[in-house]
């Protein structure tokens, strides 16, 4: 299996709209891939302006709302770089493409760190933290499992949860248990599940 490092990803367009997006990027030789999912903004913008920027922060609040249609964070201009940071990376690394994997659902983007940036210290673990960012990719999976798998995972997430979230992880678990009960009622209503 291969080390998958979960950031948040910023990509701009032709104009310069930037795009936020949770993914996690894959160590490959001495690079990250990304792996966009098609149809999707990120895959748009690296086609049309090969650069990224991979934010490695430790709030949470990020990765539930790029989910959950909060997507409004705050940026920092990165230099010699046409794509910004998030604000509250605690670092980053710049990723220029260099070659592209075609595939009917994910092409894989082989990128090059072209520099990297530290811009906070990382205060230490927080099984909340880990609970939420775990709860985030179930969300963005939920088209893809059953209720049953659904309901066990978050049973179990919740305990980390319950015994050591502070206000923001409260806050970014409450948005996506959101998208979850949507998910599950539109189930139960015979809908098709949104994700």
């Amino acid at each position: 299996m291969p080390y998958i490092r979960e950031s948040i990803i910023t990509t701009v367009d032709l104009v310069g709209k930037v795009h936020i997006a949770p993914i996690g990027i894959i160590a490959e030789a001495d690079g990250w891939v990304i792996a966009p999912f098609r149809p999707s903004v990120t895959l748009d913008n690296l086609t049309a302006v090969p650069f990224a920027v991979a934010s490695y922060t430790d709030d949470v609040r990020i990765f539930a709302g790029s989910l959950t249609g909060r997507r409004d964070w705050p940026l920092a201009p990165v230099e010699d770089c046409p794509v910004p940071r998030l604000e509250a990376a605690l670092a980053h690394s710049v990723l220029k493409v260099e070659t592209v994997s075609d595939d009917p659902v994910r092409p894989r983007h082989f990128c090059r760190v072209l520099g990297q940036g530290t811009h906070a210290p990382f205060t230490g673990f927080n099984r909340a933290k880990a609970a939420v960012l775990e709860l985030a990719i179930l969300v963005s999976r939920l088209h893809m499992l059953s209720r049953e798998k659904i309901e066990a995972e978050i049973g179990y997430l919740t305990i980390a949860i319950e015994k050591t979230a502070g206000p923001e992880e409260r806050e970014a678990w409450g948005w996506l248990m959101e998208s979850v009960t949507k998910h599950l009622a539109g189930e139960e209503h015979g809908k098709p599940a949104s994700s």
